[in-house]
């Protein structure tokens, strides 16, 4: 069995899909659809930066799920004929969905415009952080987030693999927690460069947002399954991926356990589309799967002849 695997926050790269939409016709259409959505060149961004605007959350998000959907394009495949799954970090949930026929590539690129600006607007810069706690399980990053909060925000927001958790709150929890984390057992703790604190309670007006706007749009039942983030399950009932979408906003990413449990249904090929971060995680958590990360116009190519 095999599942399409798409990338969240943190795989925007400058120059990302530039080759891509000069080998490939439907990569090109792709991007230009997206940039007829948003009423923005996008992809000049993605191709000539500048970087520090493009890591804007409002830019990176659709950005990245522009890039993986024209990888699938690419591809040229029927989803269903292919995948008996699809799962998406984060942002790339909305890529999953747009991939599996629930969303329609223009609507995917504005929902994740808006909560890109959203999930910015939500708390003052400065005020959040988040930090990657690694060498630590879940057990212990919930030991060291409640430990550090002292009434303030400090939750776990991605649980990625059974070595590295991701935290965030508010920035003086942070901090707390990085000082914290090596007595507590942990092998290092970084502070990742974000300029929000993402997935902890402190999104709640991103949420708010995301239920305002979701409410309005058309959510087609995907093709193939979704394991959703916020459950670790597969869903496919239009309404329930609603307000899943909605939850995952403040909700950790149940990122490991997704993995384990495609898995353990039987996903023995694990596909990554439009970036190479996933794939990492997929063999700490599985490491008898096989894992592709696919890229490039080579890339797609070479998984073409596998999945013919």
């Amino acid at each position: 069995m095999r599942a399409f695997l798409f990338p969240g926050q943190g795989s925007q790269a400058v120059g990302m899909g530039a080759a891509l939409a000069g080998a490939s016709r439907p990569a090109a259409d792709a991007f230009a659809e997206v940039d007829e959505a948003l009423g923005q060149n996008l992809f000049r961004l993605m191709r000539e930066g500048p970087e520090d605007e493009l890591k804007l959350t409002e830019n990176a998000q659709p950005a990245i799920m522009a890039h993986s959907i024209a990888v699938l394009r690419t591809l040229g495949v029927k989803l269903a004929d292919v995948v008996d799954f699809v799962a998406g970090h984060s942002l790339g949930e909305y890529s999953a969905l747009c991939a599996a026929g629930s969303f329609d590539l223009a609507t995917t690129a504005k929902l994740l415009k808006l909560r890109g600006r959203a999930m910015q607007q939500a708390v003052p810069v400065g005020q959040g952080a988040m930090a990657a706690l690694l060498g630590a399980d879940l057990a212990l990053a919930q030991k060291i987030a409640e430990a550090a909060a002292q009434g303030e925000v400090c939750t776990v927001a991605n649980d990625n693999d059974p070595t590295q958790v991701v935290i965030s709150g508010h920035k003086g929890a942070i901090d707390r927690a990085i000082e914290l984390a090596r007595e507590m057992g942990a092998k290092r703790a970084l502070p990742l460069p974000v300029s929000a604190p993402f997935h902890c309670p402190l999104m709640q007006p991103a949420a708010e947002a995301m239920a305002d706007a979701l409410s309005y749009v058309v959510l087609e039942a995907p093709a193939v399954p979704l394991y959703a983030n916020v459950t670790a399950q597969p869903a496919t009932d239009p309404d329930t991926i609603r307000s899943q979408l909605v939850e995952q906003v403040t909700g950790m990413v149940r990122w490991r356990e997704s993995v384990a449990n495609l898995f353990d249904a039987g996903v023995d090929e694990f596909v990554e589309l439009g970036g190479k971060v996933l794939g990492g995680m997929v063999k700490r958590i599985a490491p008898d799967a096989n894992v592709t990360s696919v890229v490039t116009i080579e890339d797609i190519e070479a998984v073409a002849k596998e999945i013919a």
